[in-house]
C-alpha cells in the first residue's frame, strides 16, 4: 500500500485563507461582527505591545477594534505557513493598523464542522 498520499487538498488552503481575510476585513472595515466570523468564541489572543506581554479572550482585541475603528489604509500579506486536515498556521503582515502601527501575525487555525476558526492570535508590534 502506497504511503504517497495527498491529505490536504488546496481547497483547504485557500478555505483556511477565506478565514483570515475574513480577520482582515474586519480590521480594514472596524468591524467587530466581522471579525467573530473569523475567531472562535474561545480564541486567545498574545502579543508584545510596548515591550510588555498582552494575553487574554480575544474579546481584548474586539475592544481594541471598538476603540480604534476601522484601518481603511491596512496593507497585509497572508501566507499559509503550515496546515493539516483539522489545523492550520498562517502568518499576517500588516502595515498601517487603524493606529499606524505594523504587525506580524501568527494566526493559528482549527477546522471544525467543515468550517475554519482562529483559535490563536499571536503577534508582534513593530515600533514606528
Amino acid at each position: 500500500m502506497s504511503k504517497n498520499i495527498k491529505n490536504v487538498s488546496t481547497q483547504e488552503y485557500e478555505d483556511a485563507l477565506v478565514t483570515v481575510a475574513l480577520y482582515v476585513e474586519g480590521l480594514r472595515v472596524g468591524s467587530v461582527p466581522i471579525l467573530t466570523q473569523a475567531f472562535h468564541r474561545d480564541a486567545t489572543i498574545s502579543g508584545f505591545d510596548d515591550d510588555k506581554l498582552l494575553h487574554g479572550p480575544i474579546k481584548n482585541f474586539y475592544d481594541f477594534v471598538e476603540k480604534n475603528g476601522p484601518a481603511p489604509n491596512i496593507k497585509t500579506r497572508i501566507d499559509v505557513l503550515s496546515i493539516t486536515p483539522t489545523t492550520a498556521i498562517l502568518r499576517v503582515d500588516m502595515e498601517n493598523d487603524a493606529v499606524g502601527a505594523n504587525y506580524t501575525d501568527f494566526h493559528t487555525l482549527i477546522k471544525l464542522d467543515g468550517t475554519w476558526y482562529i483559535i490563536t492570535k499571536v503577534y508582534h508590534r513593530y515600533e514606528g
